[in-house]
């Protein structure tokens, strides 16, 4: 009978010393599938880790689960971090610096990243997160009312007002208003604005800030535009599919969600309009480890990292969730891909152009007070002007 348990331990051993690492994560649908299928190859591909994926919401939902899981102790291995709160989290001393994992890669491998994504992970010379998804605005159109009425895609914001106003009809609006922080400011940024000063303070009354929210409020007097806040987010969607709405600006990575819908009409993406010298905010991801994993835990997070990283499975990753590809040497393996529908390359054609979040840790506070006033400004009757100047103020008194 000893025996017997001598040889149930030895074989047991392995399985008990798999290090278990939990990861949470923002994407569901066709994106939060791959997931769940990375995470099933990469375990079964080794057998020193487990990764343990687990969808927790939205970006704003999953930062309130994260905030109350470090106060109970709870807190997952590895966390996808949205890029506005990812600054945070390194200010608070809240995640662990990898440059020991990072320091050992191959220069190949890291000269094969494009230089947006991999050097966002670096606060203060000290690399506290990697890659994952990346993305950038785009326009999505209705295709076939432009050509009906012979309107060009926009390409600056006069032309976007005036398609807005002229495709406005009894039953439809010309534009969907999505009152997010990351979309308005891509239009700051695309006017060669930005919403944070060179020296980290809230730059929420610049003008060209005040210049793209008059031009919203001016779209809705006119009965031309829809706003809907962040919490109606299924309604724009719906809005936009139902022809209630011809244009409307989201991430490129909303795309694959939209795909359940039966389009009636021909869907076009095109950059965000832009004026001379205008960029695009990136978005999108970093993943990062929590500073309670141990160092086994880390190991395996960043195992899982590189797992990820292999060329084939940012393809499939590109594929179900229409990112921006991370690496130079994945680009020929989605010719394919990309010219079966060239829409699906708009995302990355803005790389060249964009330029990173604020990284200013209390813009992920400010960010609030933003989508505040807008929704005064497009609900309510506040002007727009004075709805930025009062989110200004508010952001002045955050510590």
């Amino acid at each position: 009978m000893k025996r017997w348990w001598i040889l149930a331990l030895f074989v047991l051993a392995p399985a008990l010393a798999q290090v278990n690492v939990t990861f949470w994560h923002s994407m569901d649908g066709p994106a939060g599938e791959a997931i769940d299928r990375f995470a099933e190859r990469f375990n079964a591909a080794q057998s020193d880790y487990r990764v343990v994926p687990r969808y927790v919401g939205d970006y704003r939902e999953a930062e309130t689960k994260l905030i109350a899981a470090l106060r109970t102790g709870s807190a997952p291995v590895l966390y996808q971090a949205e890029i506005a709160f990812f600054p945070r989290l390194v200010a608070e001393g809240t995640v662990q610096p990898l440059d020991a994992f990072t320091g050992g890669l191959d220069p190949e491998f890291v000269a094969d990243f494009f230089e947006a994504p991999w050097n966002y992970g670096v606060v203060d010379g000290v690399r506290y997160g990697l890659p994952f998804n990346t993305s950038t605005p785009v326009l999505f159109y209705n295709a076939d009312a432009l050509r009906t009425l012979r309107l060009p895609v926009p390409g600056d914001w006069k032309t976007f007002e005036d398609d807005a106003l002229k495709l406005t009809t009894r039953r439809s609006k010309g534009f969907i208003a999505i009152l997010d922080s990351w979309i308005f400011e891509a239009m700051v940024t695309s006017r060669g604005g930005s919403l944070v000063t060179a020296d980290g303070r809230p730059n929420f009354a610049s003008p060209e800030a005040v210049d793209a929210l008059a031009m919203l409020r001016r779209l809705v007097d006119k009965k031309a535009a829809i706003p809907r806040n962040l919490a109606e987010a299924q309604f724009a969607q719906l809005d936009f599919v139902r022809t209630k709405g011809m244009m409307v600006f989201a991430s490129i990575a909303n795309w694959p969600a939209a795909e359940k819908y039966s389009f009636a009409f021909e869907l076009g993406v095109a950059p965000v309009p832009r004026e001379p010298g205008g960029k695009v905010p990136m978005g999108g991801a970093e993943l990062v480890v929590l500073k309670g994993a141990s160092a086994e835990e880390a190991r395996g997070a960043f195992a899982f990292w590189r797992f990820l990283m292999q060329p084939e499975n940012l393809v499939e990753w590109i594929h179900a969730s229409y990112y921006v590809p991370l690496r130079r040497s994945v680009l020929p393996l989605l010719e394919d891909f990309y010219a079966e529908n060239p829409y699906r390359k708009v995302a990355f054609e803005q790389i060249a152009r964009a330029v990173p979040r604020p990284r200013v840790p209390q813009f992920a506070v400010w960010r609030d007070y933003l989508d505040e006033a807008l929704e005064k400004a497009l609900k309510g009757r506040t002007d727009p002007r004075q709805a930025l100047e009062e989110a200004q103020k508010k952001a002045l008194e955050v510590r």
